[in-house]
């Protein structure tokens, strides 16, 4: 008789092996695909498998034997109390049919390792037998012999041994027609110790679809269902799908992966035309009323269903509500058993394909039972729907009442082919609200993401918004959100706005709708900031005609004149700014034009003065200062809002050259790019309107700056509103390479900082902080120093005095 491997890779499944060796560990796994295995020949021809005895979830169990061996009947478990050095104990086991399957287990329960051997009545090796359940393909039906030794030959152990035949099981237990429905408690029952399986048989139609719930308890609980050929099409073990391809009658054979004994519960409801689903009646939008299914679904990987009936063909919304920390992930299934969709993918939109039947499954993912309710609606109805509403900016924001945690709202309007379409929705109190758009067909959208902003309609008709939030607590009876859904084509209802000027207040009205039409009269770049009325920036988006994005910021360069579409927040969909808000809106050619002129002397001469009067105004200064030269602002120390602007210089193409926020005020600004050079000021953030003073400086060359004598006594300047600006060089052979500068206020109030520049103009030490007196250290290359006093704009006296600062104070 062929020698055949038995293996402890899973219930009927696994290659053939060789002899386990006492290194080998196998691993416990279930699955239901067959490696090819060698069968002993048969020695008489085929019997007709006997049918299984149908018992209860009963098991007989042999306690610890004195002597060890003889009969060992199926579906028992035969203990042996001691086998010890090279002692053999032979048990033997009848197969009544040809060709069966004899599943074994060897179960280790004290001291030394143990393994076995299945023997024909020739003395041949069938299979050989190690830890877990192990398969053994039997050849013609007779006697077989189960040798048990210890591994190693020597010590001293204790074991179990049992065996079931899958072909006629000692008994099975039989599933009626009522543990398939989902109202069914399941089979429960306890695996006792060493057993090699339990037998259960029951019918189905074929093709029939289950779902297999985990049956383990503490344990680890598995089994494979066999069709009417013994063929494996299932595993038990993880919850899962079957689908009953080949006719029954069918087994399973259940089993604890390490034979100890474990409580379980097998429940194996059928999807397809599934029955114990409580039926729920479709609903309309709005508040569903009665049309609402509720359940509880056990805890982790735990299932609950609701059975539909789909008159025509369509689509369908699911909204199901339960704790904000909790999750329930839903599926559709037709009556077939086949999953029609899923909530990862159909959130918006699950599409029935034919009338009849439909099975909504929901599964825990949690730890606890988690109560829910469900509605679904029909897309492609508009029973529900509010009024149709316009697509005009101009018209009143939308209050959408959600009165129930399952509600689904619909709010239709008419567009027209091509037509870019923006919904805009946002929750009165903290919640979520989602939103798309759906044709009259109920067929969603603009599904795909755009780097456009939003949804561009197919076709001329009635579409419709559909939303709600997706947040409810016990307590909450009637929660509202807004709703804007305006186009962004060819925008209606928006106040029109025509560029203005520099040093002047902006153009245009200060009316509260969000949009307004750009009246551009040339194509190019252009400055679009809009602010609200405390100086705040609001972001807007600009929209050609067709609803195209044109820019987001500040600088915004068009195409071709015309008019164009400036939203607030216009990108950004979770957002509702009512036409309560008033805001400024500057609209300007990016290039300045009649700026008032600025020296670049301003240490010497007069300031700048002018007035930031309203919020997103724009001055702008003309430098005198040629390509290539280096210059830094002077602004008085205490200045603040918008007496301390942001400044930015631009050449005469409108490149970017430097601004207040690092080369003007902190490093030193190189004026690249081609003259004449424009200084742009406007207010930060939130500043108020007020009056700015400030000038500018040329730090590489003419005119050059009063010297400052060496020594302990230096000289005395005086600074306030009208000269807040020092400028002092030091000659070339009049400085040391470390130069030791100091300033100290010896008159009136405030105080200053101060920037040491080399011969080129860069800024090489400083900008210090404000103090009324400070000594620096500064190490320069060689060539003349210019020393940079700025002074708050009071009244003030101040000495500056330098020396090596190799040398000892006097």
């Amino acid at each position: 008789m062929a020698a055949l491997s038995l293996t402890g890779t899973g219930l009927l499944a696994g290659p053939a092996s060789a002899a386990p060796t006492a290194e080998q560990s196998p691993r416990p796994a279930l699955t239901t695909e067959q490696s090819p295995t060698v069968t002993a020949p048969p020695k008489s021809t085929t019997t007709t498998p006997a049918p299984a005895r149908v018992t209860s979830d009963s098991t007989s169990v042999v306690g610890l034997a004195a002597a060890c061996g003889g009969h060992l009947p199926t579906g028992t478990v035969k203990n042996c109390a001691s086998i010890t050095g090279a002692a053999q104990h032979n048990w033997t086991v009848t197969s009544t049919v040809d060709q069966d399957t004899l599943l074994v287990r060897l179960r280790e329960v004290s001291g030394d390792g143990v393994s076995a051997q299945v023997k024909g009545s020739d003395g041949d090796t069938v299979c050989y037998v190690s830890s877990y359940l192990n398969e053994c393909k039997l050849g013609a039906a007779g006697t077989y012999t189960i040798t048990v030794k210890l591994y190693y030959g020597t010590g001293k152990g204790a074991y179990s041994l049992s065996a079931e035949s899958t072909r006629t099981p000692s008994a099975c237990v039989n599933l009626p027609a009522g543990f398939f429905s989902f109202a069914s408690a399941g089979r429960s029952g306890t695996l006792p110790a060493g057993l090699a399986a339990r037998c259960f048989t029951f019918t189905q139609p074929t093709g029939a679809v289950l779902h297999l719930a985990d049956p383990g308890g503490a344990g680890d609980v598995q089994g494979n269902i066999l069709d009417a050929q013994f063929q494996p099409l299932c595993s038990v073990r993880y919850p899962t799908e079957c689908t009953l391809r080949e006719p029954g009658p069918y087994r399973l054979f259940l089993e604890e992966t390490y034979g100890n004994k474990t409580a379980y519960t097998l429940k194996m409801p059928r999807i397809s035309q599934s029955t114990g689903c409580p039926a729920l009646s479709l609903t309309g939008f709005g508040d569903p009323g009665t049309a609402v299914g509720t359940g509880t679904v056990a805890s982790y990987q735990g299932v609950s269903c609701q059975k539909l009936r789909v008159n025509a063909p369509g689509s369908l919304v699911v909204r199901i509500n339960q704790n904000a920390d909790q999750h329930l992930y839903w599926e559709m299934y037709d009556d077939a058993g086949q999953r029609v969709c899923q909530e990862y993918e159909s959130w918006r939109s699950c599409a029935t394909p034919t009338a009849g039947s439909y099975t909504l499954l929901m599964r825990n993912s949690n730890w606890d039972p988690v109560t829910y309710q469900v509605a679904v609606a029909r897309l492609d109805r508009t029973t529900g729907c509010a009024d149709a509403a316009g697509l005009a900016w101009d018209q009143p924001t939308l209050t959408v009442h959600q009165t129930s945690a399952v509600q689904t709202n619909c709010q239709p309007f008419q567009g027209e082919a091509g037509e870019r379409v923006m919904v805009y929705r946002a929750p009165d109190r903290y919640n979520d609200v989602l939103s798309w758009i759906v044709d009259e067909h109920g067929v969603v959208l603009c599904t795909e993401w755009s780097e456009e902003d939003g949804c561009v309609l197919p076709s001329t008709g009635t579409f419709r918004v559909i939303s709600y939030l997706t947040r409810w607590e016990a307590e909450d009876t009637d929660l509202t959100y807004r709703l804007q859904v305006r186009s962004l084509s060819d925008s209606t209802g928006c106040p029109t706005v025509t560029p203005g000027t520099y040093n002047a207040a902006p153009a245009g009205p200060l009316g509260g709708i969000r949009c307004r039409v750009l009246d551009l009269p040339t194509a190019g770049a252009y400055r679009v900031k809009a602010v609200d009325e405390d100086n705040y920036r609001q972001y807007g988006t600009v929209y050609d005609s067709t609803g195209k994005r044109i820019c987001r910021d500040v600088w915004c360069d068009v195409p071709a004149a015309g008019r164009y579409t400036l939203v607030l927040s216009g990108s950004a969909p979770d957002g509702v700014i009512d036409n309560s808000l008033r805001y400024h809106l500057a609209v300007l050619p990016w290039l300045p034009s009649d700026c008032r002129p600025v020296s670049d002397a301003g240490w010497q001469d007069a300031p700048v003065r002018g007035q930031l009067a309203t919020p997103a105004q724009f001055d702008c200064l003309e430098l005198n200062s040629p390509a290539g030269a280096l210059i830094t602002e002077l602004l008085p120390g205490d200045a603040t809002g918008a007496g301390s602007p942001t400044v930015t210089v631009i050449d005469a193409t409108g490149a970017f050259v430097c601004d207040s926020s690092w080369g003007l005020r902190q490093y030193h600004c190189e004026l690249t790019g081609q003259a004449p050079f424009t200084a742009v000021l406007n207010s930060d953030d939130g500043d108020p309107a007020g009056p700015y003073s400030l000038a500018f400086a040329r730090t590489d060359g003419p005119p050059a700056c009063p010297a400052l004598p060496a020594g302990a006594t230096g000289t005395t300047v005086t600074t306030g509103a009208e000269r807040f600006g020092v400028c002092l060089s030091i000659p070339a052979d009049a400085r040391a390479a470390t130069e030791s500068i100091t300033w100290k206020r010896v008159g009136g109030t405030g105080d200053a900082r101060l920037s040491v520049f080399d011969s080129q103009g860069r800024r090489y030490c400083g900008p210090t902080g404000y103090s009324v007196e400070r000594t620096i250290s500064c190490s320069l290359p060689a060539g003349p120093v210019t020393v940079i006093l700025e002074a708050d704009g009071v009244d003030a006296a101040y000495q500056l005095t330098h020396r090596d600062a190799s040398l000892p104070a006097s």
